[in-house]
């Protein structure tokens, strides 16, 4: 039990996550789908182009299985990626907030009219 005053130390198992997670290898989407598509050439076993790569199978099946559907949502018609979701969210909240800004600025233009009938 760590003691009142003094700041908690990690264990060796912590630092070591720590440290792979940091350290982890970071795919770019090329990279991803060189090795997919390396696999379903089939010219070298899943499991040998995985040792290769320093990448488990696991990975490289979930790589493989979003690389097909997104291939199947391409020919389906969908050209949304996910990057325009993001962008799209974000221009529908700047105009919401622009129309709030009209909206207040065409109320105010009303209330000053009256108040400039009022005067004559």
């Amino acid at each position: 039990m760590a003691r009142p005053g003094r700041p908690k130390q990690k264990t060796t198992e912590a630092i070591v996550k720590e440290i792979k997670r940091e350290t982890r290898r970071k795919f770019s989407a090329e990279e991803k789908i060189r090795i997919v598509l390396e696999g379903l050439k089939g010219e070298e076993s899943i499991a040998e182009i995985c040792r290769r790569e320093g990448i488990a199978p696991a990975l490289y099946y979930r790589w493989s299985k979003d690389f097909i559907e997104a291939g199947k949502k391409r020919l389906n018609g969908d050209t949304e990626r996910e990057a325009n979701t993001f962008e799209v969210k974000e221009l529908r909240k700047e105009a919401d907030g622009l129309k709030m800004v009209v909206a207040e600025q065409a109320l105010e233009i009303r209330v000053l009219k009256k108040d400039l009938r009022g005067l004559e």
